[in-house]
């Protein structure tokens, strides 16, 4: 899930990273402080998430992109998962990596 919180100073940078820590369903997160991004990858509900970093920042949060991926080993458990609503979907904004890539090859350019 990528989302656009407004990070104007290192405070600000600070308290969305501390709650992002602070959420045990993230895997994993990258902030692009300069874009106003965050991107967060997890089994999580992306409506939740965004609720429980904004209580925490008193920052506007705003849903960029959610885009749901399994792994190899959730596609075997598929059907078994049809009947247990009760799981959160396993969200993503896209690969980390990928992400990371286009970071630097943008940096490069600039």
């Amino acid at each position: 899930m990528v989302m656009r919180i407004n990070i104007d100073c290192n405070g600000c940078y600070r308290k969305v990273r501390k709650a992002l820590l602070e959420l045990h369903e993230l895997e994993d997160h990258l902030i692009e402080k300069k874009q106003s991004r965050v991107s967060v990858c997890g089994r999580f509900s992306p409506k939740e998430i965004a609720i429980k970093i904004r209580n925490k920042t008193n920052r506007r949060v705003e849903i960029l992109d959610i885009q749901e991926y399994f792994t190899a080993a959730a596609d075997d458990n598929v059907i078994e998962n049809q009947h247990h609503h009760d799981q959160k979907p396993l969200s993503s904004s896209r690969n980390l990596e990928s992400v990371r890539n286009q970071i630097e090859t943008s940096a490069a350019i600039a």
